[in-house]
């Protein structure tokens, strides 16, 4: 399981990095660290560590808001000081620039991650609970009673013949009898794997979650840049007016106008197509 999800996590990831490089390359090396640290705490979730789906997100979301405003809403400001970019990131969730997108990126992720999170510390709990009771002692009672089953017949010369199965039955009873106080509890662990590994095969598969938010995060974006200048205005009030750049813009930071607009419009029509055949 874990290998699969690691996969999964580093296909994902890989997309997420490519979307801003096709499409958005004006802030593709600055988002590659935000992008790195969702992935990152997507999963530690999964491994059990103390942290939630929601935080992970909006942490990537506040990250992401300075630099779609600098790079994309507002290309020709400056490298924003430390300030302006932290009250760019405390004010984000009461700004809202992204819409709906990052609270339906949360929705989305946070049934599959659950499920995912609970097999995952289901597995490892299996794991223990087997290592345990496989190196478990064995009483004196038990020891005599099996190398009575097994060995007495050779006294005899009856080298070939296996025991009754009654009588294998009873002295693996009392052998196990410790262990057999697990069966219930046991049977009940089995049917609660089964349980979540349906689910994950149904409405919350890890696969479609992880391989979608790429596309979520692309109509986040793209509804920032749609409501651009009223983003402006509410930062303006809020945070004041960063300076603007001076002169000419450096030549790394630009990209020309039509290839951006290529790049986004092949993108969105990827999206659409995903969506219609989900």
């Amino acid at each position: 399981f874990l290998e699969a999800f690691e996969s999964l996590l580093r296909f994902a990831e890989n997309r997420t990095r490519s979307l801003f490089e096709t499409a958005y390359r004006p802030m593709a090396k600055e988002a590659a660290e935000p992008v790195k640290e969702l992935f990152t705490d997507i999963s530690l979730y999964i491994l059990g560590a103390e942290t939630t789906v929601e935080s992970a997100v909006l942490r990537f979301f506040d990250s992401l808001f300075p630099l779609v405003y600098s790079r994309l809403i507002n290309p020709g400001i400056t490298d924003l000081s430390e300030d302006y970019t932290e009250c760019l990131r405390l004010t984000r969730q009461d700004i809202n620039p992204f819409g709906h997108y990052s609270k339906n990126m949360v929705t989305e992720l946070s049934k599959s991650l659950w499920a995912s999170r609970m097999l995952s510390q289901a597995l490892s709990l299996g794991i223990e609970v087997i290592n345990t009771t496989e190196h478990a002692a064995l009483t004196k009672e038990c020891s005599r009673a099996l190398v009575k089953m097994q060995y007495c017949p050779h006294c005899q010369g009856l080298t070939l013949i296996r025991p009754c199965v009654g009588y294998c039955l009873n002295v693996m009873r009392g052998c196990l009898a410790s262990v057999s106080e697990l069966d219930a509890q046991w049977r009940e662990y089995i049917s609660t794997l089964e349980y979540l590994t349906n689910e994950m095969a149904a409405s919350h598969d890890l696969e479609i979650a992880l391989s979608g938010i790429w596309n979520s995060v692309n109509e986040a974006i793209l509804h920032a840049q749609l409501n651009g200048p009223q983003l402006s205005a509410t930062v303006d009030k809020v945070c004041g007016q960063p300076k603007q750049q001076e002169g000419n813009l450096s030549s790394a930071n630009i990209v020309p106008v039509k290839e951006v607009a290529e790049a986004q419009t092949f993108v969105m029509a990827h999206a659409s197509l995903n969506n219609r055949r989900r």
